[in-house]
């Protein structure tokens, strides 16, 4: 939720700055859940089990670089940052109703509602 906190942050900085002259948008990395110097290899405990590859998996999230560039020197599409915005918000409600139904979830173990 912090990370989707700063990127909120970054995305609205852009939009402020969608008139100045020279500005670039920024934006942070697609955050990652997995270390990705560590290796998670499949293994085998019985003779009837399939090895697996030990493929990287791959994500296609990444956008392509604004091709628009205003005179001024200016690279802000308002368009692209207002669906950041709404991705934003999306991933934001997924990130605190996954937390409400765990606590729910650990309030029904304790015995509490």
């Amino acid at each position: 939720m912090q990370w989707l906190q700063t990127r909120q942050s970054l995305v609205s900085s852009n939009i402020a700055n969608a008139n100045s002259p020279g500005f670039r948008p920024l934006d942070l990395q697609p955050f990652s859940y997995a270390n990705p110097n560590a290796s998670l290899g499949l293994s085998t405990t019985s003779g009837g089990h399939l090895e697996g590859t030990d493929g990287q998996v791959t994500s296609s999230t990444s956008r392509p670089l604004p091709f628009e560039t205003k005179p001024s020197g200016n690279a802000v599409s308002l368009e692209d940052e207002m669906t950041k915005l709404a991705d934003i918000q999306l991933d934001y409600q997924m990130a605190t109703q996954l937390y409400t139904k765990s606590l729910g979830l650990i309030k029904t173990a304790i015995g509490r509602k």
